[in-house]
């Protein structure tokens, strides 16, 4: 049974990278220390929306699968 739950969290981690990958924008190194117009509270819309939502859930799925790695893998 913990087998199965290693393969999920496999696929979730790498899933969960790719999707984290895809939300990166263009930003310079400028942007790291504050120096770009862009502003930290813009208004996600269309794919950006879904993939971050997609992302938390992600996230969350990939903690459950953590915790019961750990009850089965008594």
């Amino acid at each position: 049974m913990a087998n199965v739950f290693y393969i999920v969290q496999i696929i979730l981690a790498i899933t969960l990278i790719v999707v984290i990958l895809l939300q990166v924008k263009s930003a310079s190194l400028g942007g790291a220390f504050g120096g770009s117009d862009a502003s930290i509270y813009t208004t996600r819309r269309g794919v950006d929306k879904v993939l971050f939502q997609f992302t938390i859930i992600l996230a969350v799925v990939f903690l459950v699968t953590s915790v019961l790695v750990l009850l089965f893998a008594r």
